[in-house]
């Protein structure tokens, strides 16, 4: 349970630091973001990622024929939060604008390196 405890804190920082980011970036320059806009986008991917993260680690606890499948279930299903989250995003929301398209990829960008990072970390010493 131990890398699922640091996972989460590793994930709790990243989101902190996208935050105080995000209002640095909205208070000092000129763009059609506003600091809602950011939070909102980030609290969702960083519940997704938790999600993903909380699977992972669930799946790895069982036996070795089904961490594959758990591992491949994980990705999936992030992909899939992911998209509804995009379809939400510009079709529901009109989030259109530049910055707003920016914004959504370079969150999804980053939140994805995270869980990739910690899924092959977690892997390289435990093979499926």
């Amino acid at each position: 349970m131990k890398p699922l405890i640091k996972s989460i804190f590793l994930l709790a920082l990243l989101e902190i630091l996208i935050l105080v980011a995000g209002f640095f970036i909205v208070s000092n320059f000129n763009i059609s973001l506003t600091y809602n806009e950011i939070g909102i986008a980030s609290a969702v991917f960083t519940l997704i990622t938790l999600l993903i993260l909380i699977f992972f680690f669930r799946g790895q606890g069982r036996e070795p024929a089904s961490q594959t499948l758990h591992s491949f279930v994980v990705v999936s299903i992030k992909f899939l939060a992911e998209l509804l989250f995009a379809f939400f995003w510009f079709f529901i929301a009109k989030k259109t604008g530049l910055s707003s398209v920016i914004l959504f990829f370079v969150l999804y960008l980053t939140f994805t390196l995270f869980s990739v990072m910690v899924i092959l970390k977690t892997l390289k010493s435990k093979s499926l």
